[in-house]
């Protein structure tokens, strides 16, 4: 994954693995963004994600029609973006307040899974995501209907915000 961009606010920039990971566990939901060359499409989605020596690659499901099943199919890049809002900070003046956060935003390659095996496994990874459990038995018929994305990010950054400015 190549992290070689400047990135405005660069003191909020987080770059060791294990932070990066504590803060996209505590993550409920991404959000990915498609370009299909006339509009951009958003969509929050239910995640989970697998991390190896700094590559990341997140996992998501849906209904296979739509545009998000289209857009994953036809465009095979999207955006991504999750956050969590902490704590709005006060001020005396209106400009002067800000808001804690934790933020992850990247992109990268976005393909559908159709392997049987390996659609339960990230289905089993999203999962863990959500309930800390990721050993679930699916039922056959319902591992057929159910589409399965797997975005690996090209590039991603995190950053954290603590701080009144």
């Amino acid at each position: 994954m190549t992290a070689s961009r400047k990135i405005r606010w660069s003191d909020r920039q987080v770059t060791d693995i294990k932070e990066i990971n504590s803060i996209i566990e505590k993550m409920d939901a991404i959000r990915v963004a498609f370009y299909d060359g006339t509009e951009v499409y958003i969509v929050p989605l239910s995640f989970g994600y697998t991390e190896e020596n700094g590559d990341y690659t997140f996992y998501m499901h849906g209904g296979g029609k739509g545009r998000k099943a289209e857009l994953v199919r036809s465009v095979g890049k999207a955006g991504f973006e999750l956050d969590r809002a902490i704590e709005v900070k006060s001020a005396a003046e209106p400009c002067n307040h800000t808001q804690t956060y934790n933020s992850v935003i990247g992109h990268g390659t976005i393909e559908e899974i159709s392997d049987h095996d390996s659609k339960v496994k990230a289905l089993n990874i999203i999962m863990k995501q959500n309930t800390g459990k990721g050993d679930w038995v699916f039922p056959d018929k319902m591992i057929d209907a159910t589409f399965v994305m797997k975005l690996t990010a090209d590039w991603l950054t995190c950053k954290i915000h603590t701080d009144e400015i």
